[in-house]
């Protein structure tokens, strides 16, 4: 099964992603402790907003019509040459805005004009990391794993060993550098794979822009900069709500809960991500839909209950051994973001369908609807139980989110005939 094997190569980028990462995170605790954490965790979410639109949002589209496309040259030359200059053009375009506006992104962000330069640096890097994500998501759509394998794990670990450095002499600035030179870096090592490749030719990249295959990409970056707004900036509110009620060793504490979620959940995550959007792309009927759906599932409510149980019962050591005493506050954090992580990744599996099939209207409406009624449990919650609430309004809002995929998909997953059209 084509899945088991995606999910071994992917594990390997999962592995080596947690492995630095976390090694990441416990050099950043140790030196810069809860307050730096919270800083760097604010940055990343800027980062992830300025980058989606640098390339245009135009990733998950590339990826769709890369696997929907292949075989047909001149689709493809027309889909790569139209990608190209989308992700220069907007990735000037934001540069430039970057470069600008730091002063006042430094303060609004991270309430203090000492991370100017930073910000700076990644205005004038961001192509670099614009080209990157398009030659990924084409080897991401035409299925050469092994090289989307070697090119993600290259990245983590340039990542380490930056992290590391800069965090050792540079403290909080250093890491803030690592996130941003990081990504631009591994931009040599993916076009070095590249261009190794048998399909690729420079003709691939050199055709005029084509209006229609770069309206049918305009779906698709509408549907990620709604996603790039809308997390990252809950996360800010929810980030800054925790400051304000509770403190900022607090917000270190929760930051750290989420990385602690995020890394466990790279596995399932880059398996959706690496393998479900192009297959359900390239599948016509609700039939095909339907079984690759349950096969889904079939792996991943057992990996991910195993590991949710698993990171459970070994809170204690893994708080000990990614951070350090001060993070101990954490433990409570742990059983309603586990549920939630959970309900999140049960959900993700029929979301991808919104994806696959370009349902642009109901992709916007639900990730509107679920991260403003996230930011709106969070505060109830919070109050109500102080730090523990943000973990519950995060289980209780992904909660409700897989019961609303459960009903948009109804009748495909209970086998009513209705075929799914893009919206």
């Amino acid at each position: 099964m084509k899945l088991i094997k995606t999910t071994f190569f992917t594990s390997i980028i999962t592995f080596v992603r947690i492995g630095s990462g976390f090694v990441s995170s416990k050099i950043i605790a140790m030196l810069t402790g809860p307050a730096g954490v919270a800083i760097i965790g604010a940055f990343s979410n800027f980062i992830s907003i300025v980058l989606i639109f640098a390339n245009g949002a135009i990733n998950s589209g590339v990826v769709k019509y890369t696997a929907e496309y292949d075989g047909d040259d001149i689709q493809l030359k027309s889909l790569f040459s139209t990608s190209l200059k989308i992700s220069v053009y907007c990735s000037g375009i934001v540069g430039l805005l970057l470069i600008i506006l730091a002063p006042y992104c430094s303060e609004w962000l991270l309430t203090s004009t000492i991370y100017i330069n930073v910000i700076r640096v990644l205005g004038i890097t961001i192509v670099l990391y614009s080209l990157n994500t398009l030659l990924i998501s084409i080897l991401n759509g035409k299925g050469q794993i092994k090289s989307y394998t070697i090119v993600n794990a290259a990245g983590s670990i340039i990542g380490l060993i930056m992290t590391v450095a800069l965090v050792y002499f540079y403290k909080v600035q250093g890491a803030l550098y690592s996130l941003v030179l990081t990504p631009s870096i591994v931009f040599f090592v993916t076009a070095s794979l590249i261009v190794k490749t048998q399909w690729f030719k420079w003709d691939y990249f050199k055709q005029a822009f084509n209006k229609t295959i770069g309206k049918k990409l305009s779906h698709f970056s509408l549907m990620a900069l709604v996603s790039a707004v809308t997390v990252p900036v809950a996360e800010i509110v929810l980030r800054n709500m925790v400051i304000a009620k509770v403190s900022i060793n607090s917000a270190g504490y929760w930051q750290g809960m989420m990385k602690v979620s995020d890394g466990y959940l790279l596995l399932i995550t880059t398996s959706l991500s690496t393998y479900y959007l192009p297959k359900l792309s390239s599948l016509k009927t609700d039939e095909e839909l339907r079984k690759e759906i349950y096969s889904g599932y079939k792996i991943i409510i057992p990996a991910i209950l195993f590991g949710c149980c698993a990171i459970y019962f070994l809170r204690f050591l893994i708080i000990r051994v990614l951070y350090t005493s001060d993070f101990l506050q954490m433990e409570s954090l742990f059983i309603w973001q586990l549920a939630g992580d959970f309900l999140k990744m049960c959900a993700w599996v029929l979301s991808y369908l919104m994806l696959a099939k370009a349902m642009t209207k109901a992709f916007i409406l639900t990730e509107v609807i679920f991260n403003v009624s996230y930011v709106v449990l969070g505060y109830i919650f919070l109050n109500l139980f102080h730090l523990k609430g943000v973990t519950i309004a995060f289980g209780v809002n992904y909660l409700i989110y897989l019961v609303t995929m459960v009903i948009i998909f109804r009748k495909l997953l209970f086998g009513r005939k209705e075929a799914l059209v893009n919206s």
